[in-house]
């Protein structure tokens, strides 16, 4: 079972994924055994702690332990449970936090830079800093004994629905906030139907931001509202039309002609992005091993297929036999028919390896040069089809698979518009302006702004660190 006490969106992620170096930091797990006083003991996996020091102590002194790990403020909410399995002779301990500095020979919240609970006299105790805080006990007796739970099982407390109350709450003065400084002129609603209308008319669906634009007009008219949104102009026409043809021969898998639109509306996007024209090589190598791929599924593969559907029987017991007849002869004429276009697809296939062939040498002939890591791991990549039959077999199949068209098509769409960043194999590639225009629609930049901004202000904790954009408002 998963620690609860995580928080329920802890992950905070931004729209392109962090270096590997930047993980969740580690949660406690156990008591510390080199962090303990010397009259403690350690036991049941690091979750038990005993209490086998000497009788006399003075009032002021104490045993206390420290566990792994410090508690990440990037959850929000930190919980964990201590069971008292003895409570010793006068029942004298401490549950809190401490930092590393704080002295392990008093209970918890009696030293600086710590906190702790008291359960002699219900009192809880403070002197915090900005530091990092352990889970901590203590306890003054011999023959104490605690038992800890930082979420390897289940709590007896419902931290979950408290979690859950909490962000409702957070998410309830999110909905009550103002837009009115994001946009003084107008409310809302037609805030958001612009950010719709812009982002529209950003990716080039004109024709849609056109009849978008209308409606929201016919709608504020008949409520008697004076104030609406515009329509595309004319230029944001014809240059969107412009990329939504290259868009959609990307998506189509026709990478060809997209290179030649490309060179015909915007020529020297792709002499200056070297970057996007090598993705843009690459991905026509792919798709040609995708039209290998489906040349091998054949039509028997497709006849077997509907054979599993049923749709290719009948099963009627009450058949005639002359019908039965006539079925397997024309049968028998499919049959015919499939074993000829399956023979004519073997060899459209060798064809086809053959011009990936010659394609593939000119590629890498081309950036021979190139020293980019992100150049030769593709190369490595693409080529490694050659050592399989069937490519849809081999440990880069997914590259085949036509959602890979979609990133392509939006850089490209980027380096258009103007100057966006774009990481590739880790490393940061500017792309340079074109039209001059924001590489992202508004609401996507809108969106991005909120995700750092979250991200910054959950690093210390509090209402930030139950909040995650795309989880709680894009889905």
């Amino acid at each position: 079972m998963a620690p609860s006490h995580r928080g329920i969106t802890y992950e905070i992620i931004e729209r392109l994924p962090p270096p590997d170096d930047e993980s969740v930091p580690p949660l406690p797990s156990k008591w510390k055994e080199v962090d303990k006083h010397g009259g403690l003991e350690i036991t049941a996996n690091g979750l038990d702690v005993k209490h086998v020091g000497l009788n006399k102590m003075h009032d002021h002194e104490a045993v206390a332990a420290r566990a792994d790990q410090p508690m990440p403020p990037e959850c929000g909410l930190y919980y964990f449970e201590v069971t008292i399995i003895s409570k010793g002779k006068e029942g004298i301990i401490g549950v809190g936090f401490s930092s590393s500095k704080a002295s392990l020979e008093k209970l918890p919240g009696w030293e600086p830079e710590s906190w702790g609970w008291h359960g002699d006299d219900g009192i809880a105790f403070k002197e915090l800093k900005d530091v990092d805080l352990y889970p901590s006990v203590g306890m003054k007796r011999p023959l104490a004994h605690l038992s800890v739970n930082f979420g390897q099982k289940p709590f007896a407390f419902d931290i979950d629905s408290l979690m859950t109350n909490e962000k409702s709450n957070i998410l309830r003065e999110i909905s009550a906030t103002s837009v009115a400084r994001l946009h003084p002129s107008a409310d809302e609603n037609l805030l958001l139907k612009e950010l719709v209308a812009q982002f529209l008319v950003h990716d080039g669906y004109i024709e849609t931001a056109k009849a978008f634009a209308a409606e929201v007009q016919t709608e504020t008219a008949a409520l008697g509202g004076a104030t609406s949104i515009n329509g595309p102009a004319m230029e944001d026409d014809l240059d969107a039309s412009n990329r939504q043809q290259i868009r959609t021969a990307i998506l189509d898998g026709d990478i060809d002609k997209a290179l030649k639109r490309t060179r015909a509306y915007y020529p020297q996007v792709l002499a200056d992005n070297s970057p996007i024209y090598f993705r843009l090589r690459c991905r026509k190598f792919v798709e040609m091993f995708r039209q290998g791929a489906e040349l091998l599924e054949g039509p028997s593969s497709k006849r077997a297929k509907s054979a599993n559907g049923h749709s290719a029987m009948n099963t009627n017991d009450d058949l005639d036999p002359d019908m039965e007849l006539d079925e397997q002869l024309n049968g028998s004429d499919d049959w015919d028919k499939m074993e000829t276009e399956e023979a004519d697809n073997g060899l459209k296939y060798q064809d086809l390896l053959q011009d990936s062939l010659q394609y593939g040498q000119e590629l890498k002939d081309e950036f021979k040069d190139d020293r980019r890591q992100v150049v030769r791991d593709t190369f490595m990549d693409i080529w490694s089809f050659y050592a399989y039959a069937d490519p849809r077999k081999s440990p880069v199949a997914h590259l085949l698979d036509p959602q890979g068209r979609v990133p392509v098509a939006e850089e490209l769409n980027s380096a258009i518009l103007g100057r966006s960043p774009m990481v590739l194999k880790g490393r940061m590639l500017t792309l340079v302006v074109s039209l001059g225009k924001s590489s992202s629609a508004a609401v996507e930049r809108l969106i991005q702004q909120t995700e750092v901004l979250v991200e910054e202000i959950s690093d210390e904790g509090g209402a930030g660190a139950f909040i995650n954009v795309r989880n709680d408002f894009l889905r």
